[in-house]
């Protein structure tokens, strides 16, 4: 079967639409890892990723007349752009399904190329499903975005590249995951022909699909995934990228939100590039990898798979890119309500620079502070300036693993309410589409008073927001079931300390 995918990867008509994209050396993150890192540049493709060598050499497999109507996806973006391209050289007709949530440029890219965008449903799933629905009734093909040997073999292309272009000894190649078509056509031809080079997966912690298939030794459907990096946001891999990753993938690894944007940062600083949250998984995980292992003086390779990246969500990539590389410390520390003790908590800080410092009374006997702190030691000297606080007698917080508290605290401490009842707190994820903000008001508010309320915008296709609700206790079983009915993803986050040091009922 391997020898199948050999010649289809070699045999693939990818060129027509694909560049063959260089293979660069990141000389500042070479010296800091002690390593040489190599960037497949994936973004610089005319889509600005990967997915158009699939989705053209599945369309041009395709007997004409089976076509002549034209063809039809589902893509949330990526995919839906590459196979705009290729019909549009094809000269064909290309009907893409899109979620409503997909954001105006990715759509706006789509027609820019021929393709006419149908937006349907909330998610890539409700889109998926009305797509097949189409191309059962109107007799399209269906060009699947991972889950096809086609597509699998166009992407595989990348490896055949990469071996061309890297002839030296090569210890690891690093492959971004969603539905699994890349990494399987990567794994299944760097395996055939060198063998000794490790093929590593990469996947969001927050939405761990591959991750979790070979733990489990089975396909898993998760109940959710994250939102952050949208291009690998996949519920369930493919079947057939599935049987390929069992055998020829030596290992999926998982990173943060927080250790994607510092590996986007890390990217932009290397190559004045700037990447979408999947092209830069491969990056941070090539990070946790050698320190991991202990290794220097090999040869790694990351993908950057793609460069689709709104501008809004610079804002959120900036703000957390310290934190991801370690480099800041998020504090919530309680100092005495009296004269010159603001003064002592500074003190006790030192000269590290300040990133952030919210100051609100609290009472007349303490106030709370949140606090950013820039560090130059990572983790390490994080705990030394916990233990240094703690041994001041300052209680102290760590947030900065706190999603809550980085996401919603930092922005709006001093909103803590004196005498308050019964307040519930949650965090709600709904699909950000036109008037979606305001439906939610409506329909939350239309029972309970809404006592606390922050949104916002990151410029992704979900909007997040935290609420605090007035619910009496005798009604709380009424207002779960409400939170059933109302669809949205959402967390319970009452015991949550940012909220009781920063918002709670004093």
């Amino acid at each position: 079967m391997i020898d199948n995918y050999l010649k289809m990867i070699l045999n693939s008509q990818v060129y027509d639409v694909a560049d063959e994209t260089p293979l660069d050396l990141a000389r500042n993150l070479s010296r800091r890892l002690e390593n040489d890192i190599w960037l497949k540049r994936e973004d610089l493709q005319p889509v600005f990723s990967f997915k158009l060598r699939g989705a053209y050499n599945k369309i041009a497999s395709l007997d004409e007349a089976a076509c002549s109507n034209g063809i039809i996806t589902a893509s949330a973006g990526n995919h839906a752009q590459g196979v705009a391209l290729a019909a549009q050289y094809r000269k064909l007709k290309a009907l893409i399904v899109m979620p409503r949530t997909t954001p105006g440029i990715k759509v706006r890219a789509v027609q820019a190329l021929g393709g006419k965008a149908l937006l349907h449903g909330d998610t890539y799933d409700d889109a998926y499903a009305h797509a097949e629905h189409l191309a059962a009734e109107q007799g399209l093909p269906f060009i699947h975005p991972y889950d096809d040997p086609e597509v699998i073999a166009g992407q595989g292309t990348v490896a055949m590249e990469l071996l061309q272009q890297c002839r030296d000894p090569l210890h690891a190649v690093f492959v971004p995951v969603g539905g699994g078509g890349l990494i399987a056509g990567i794994a299944t031809y760097i395996k055939y022909l060198r063998p000794d080079i490790r093929v590593i997966g990469v996947e969001p912690d927050d939405a761990p699909c591959m991750y979790e298939a070979l733990r489990r030794k089975r396909r898993v459907v998760l109940d959710q995934v994250g939102i952050f990096a949208d291009g690998v946001a996949v519920r369930q891999v493919g079947k057939e990228p599935y049987r390929l990753a069992r055998k020829y993938v030596d290992e999926v690894m998982l990173v943060s939100t927080d250790e994607i944007c510092a590996a986007t940062k890390d990217i932009f600083d290397d190559m004045r590039a700037m990447v979408e949250p999947a092209g830069a998984l491969a990056v941070a995980a090539i990070k946790k990898y050698v320190e991991r292992e202990g290794i220097s003086g090999v040869r790694l390779v990351a993908i950057n798979s793609g460069a689709n990246i709104n501008f809004d969500r610079l804002r959120h990539v900036a703000e957390r890119a310290e934190i991801g590389e370690r480099r800041e410390a998020l504090l919530a520390v309680s100092i005495p309500e009296r004269p010159g003790s603001f003064l002592r908590f500074c003190r006790t800080l030192g000269k590290r620079g300040i990133t952030e410092f919210n100051y609100r009374y609290a009472d007349a006997g303490e106030a709370h502070v949140f606090a950013g702190v820039q560090l130059s030691k990572g983790d390490e000297e994080r705990q030394a300036l916990l233990d240094k606080l703690r041994g001041e007698d300052y209680p102290v917080v760590d947030m900065t693993d706190n999603e809550m508290a980085k996401s919603h605290i930092r922005f709006m401490v001093g909103g803590r309410a004196h005498n308050l009842e019964d307040e519930v707190l949650y965090r709600f994820e709904f699909p950000e589409r036109p008037g979606a903000l305001l439906k939610f008001l409506s329909t939350i508010g239309r029972r309970w008073n809404i006592s606390l309320f922050h949104y916002r915008n990151h410029g992704a296709a979900y909007g997040r927001v935290l609420v605090g609700i007035q619910v009496p206790p005798g009604d709380r079983k009424h207002f779960r079931g409400f939170l059933d009915e109302l669809g949205y993803t959402w967390f319970e986050e009452l015991e949550n300390p940012a909220y009781s040091l920063f918002l709670g009922n004093g």
